[in-house]
């Protein structure tokens, strides 16, 4: 099936736009002009201006985030050997997830989001859906990393205010810098807050190795030996879980179409892709093995806190610009993500006009807003993340992505130019449906058992509270 593509060029601004007729699938190198934003000129945001190095430093600061405090405590859920097992599964899974996203937007260059794509596969109905998911998944995220910050700072200020005041900052930071218009001008906060977060993660990992015992631990005069698990006995509850936090750590593909679609050349997405994906599993190994291994069932959540007092505010204040990047980046990607479809084919996308930042602006507060009420009403941080993971996260990441690659590829069955290979990838695509659904059914109904208990016990944590979210060490 052939299209018809309109190019603008700079150097042929003035006279009549050339129309190219390209095979379906052709890449084009469009500079002036984008199939989602319209024509970018210098009197708006060029919001095609991410680079290489800038699309990977976006990728692994959108994963590396959250996610990756909570890995040892799963590991603790399902034993080492299970945790690591499922762990690689899970990045396999989403790798590919993700490599679908950056050859569905080349395929598809209209398509913005997720909801765009949902909108091509099953029409409006979803859209609908898809839109609603992408946006509460990601305000959720927004609520998680207000509430990361909100134990950093409690950890670096030994509890020197309020939970709640602390999470109120972290709503305030998160708005300010979320404002920023384009994420080729945020790439420059990810270039801090993802070298900052990897020091704090090595920090940690090294001090849990040289440390005489958890703090947690019972504080006795015999040698310890720590009790960590090869093969967990969790209940289903309990792994189903463990399950979710690891997919949550994955679970940055929604935002990937954000990112592809403001990359200077899209077709360097998948390069950029495969770094990403082989750092972040590298690192998630790393923590969730070194820092289960030494700590036990003594690892603290967020992770961070493993290693003592001392050693938690130095990680802490070294990973608090890494926090407060990751929460400006998910609080980005869905004020983006509504702004614009509002303004969408209007000329206000692209300009500098009051219309412009007060949609804009309106966008970037109704998510801080809604994040900061999510983060002060569960403020129990691994019920947050697991629950996030679960209900929305394997959502984003698992189900669209199979269907996408039967969208684009189902029609060779009539056309007599299936394969071995093709049928392999019809099996591996109805696969990542189905698991994924199982997932969210499963995995929801553990994280709402899991955070039900926690409310259940004597002194667990309340909404809105003052209380020290940051453990007692």
């Amino acid at each position: 099936m052939d299209t018809t593509t309109t190019i603008y060029t700079k150097d042929k601004a003035d006279e009549e736009p050339q129309s190219v007729h390209l095979e379906k699938g052709e890449i084009i190198d469009e500079t002036t002009h984008d199939a989602v934003f319209g024509e970018i000129t210098e009197e708006g945001p060029n919001y095609r201006n991410v680079g290489f190095l800038g699309t990977v430093v976006l990728m692994m600061k959108t994963q590396i985030g959250l996610g990756v405090l909570s890995i040892p405590t799963a590991f603790d859920a399902l034993g080492m050997i299970p945790g690591v097992i499922v762990l690689i599964a899970i990045a396999v899974i989403t790798t590919w997830s993700d490599y679908i996203v950056g050859v569905f937007k080349l395929r598809h260059r209209e398509v913005y989001g997720i909801d765009d794509a949902g909108a091509l596969m099953f029409g409006t109905p979803g859209r609908v859906v898809l839109s609603v998911a992408f946006c509460l998944y990601w305000i959720f995220v927004a609520g998680s990393g207000m509430l990361g910050i909100s134990i950093g700072l409690n950890a670096v200020s030994m509890h020197g205010a309020c939970t709640a005041v602390f999470v109120a900052v972290a709503a305030i930071l998160g708005f300010t810098l979320s404002s920023i218009r384009t994420l080729g001008k945020i790439t420059w906060l990810a270039w801090i807050g993802l070298p900052c977060i990897l020091v704090a993660i090595l920090i940690v990992t090294i001090a849990v190795g040289v440390q005489d015992r958890p703090p947690t631990a019972p504080q006795l005069d015999t040698p310890w030996v720590s009790d960590f698990k090869l093969i967990g006995h969790p209940t289903f509850a309990q792994a189903i879980t463990a399950v979710s936090s690891l997919v949550f750590a994955f679970s940055g593909t929604p935002g990937f179409f954000s990112i592809v679609s403001e990359m200077r050349d899209p077709r360097k997405f998948t390069s950029a892709l495969l770094i990403c994906q082989g750092v972040v599993t590298a690192v998630y190994l790393t923590i969730g093995c070194v820092v289960y291994y030494y700590c036990g069932s003594y690892v603290a959540s967020p992770a961070l806190g493993s290693a003592g007092g001392t050693i938690k505010k130095i990680a802490y204040g070294l990973s608090l610009p890494g926090l407060i990047v990751t929460t400006t980046i998910v609080s980005h990607i869905p004020a983006k993500f509504v702004f614009v479809h509002l303004l969408r084919g209007s000329k206000h996308l692209i300009s500098n006009s009051v219309t412009h930042w007060s949609v804009w602006l309106a966008c970037t507060l109704s998510v801080t807003v809604i994040a900061y009420i999510i983060a002060s009403a569960i403020p129990v941080f691994d019920g947050l993340v697991s629950l996030i993971g679960a209900l929305l996260g394997t959502m984003m990441c698992f189900q669209p992505m199979g269907c996408m690659w039967l969208y684009d590829n189902w029609h060779k069955r009539k056309d007599g130019t299936t394969s071995k290979r093709w049928w392999l990838m019809v099996f591996f695509s109805v696969f990542v449906v189905v698991s994924g659904t199982f997932l969210t059914i499963a995995g929801t109904y553990g994280s709402v058992v899991g955070i039900m208990d926690t409310y259940k016990k004597e002194g667990g944590s309340a909404a809105f509270t003052c209380a020290d979210n940051s453990g007692s060490v």
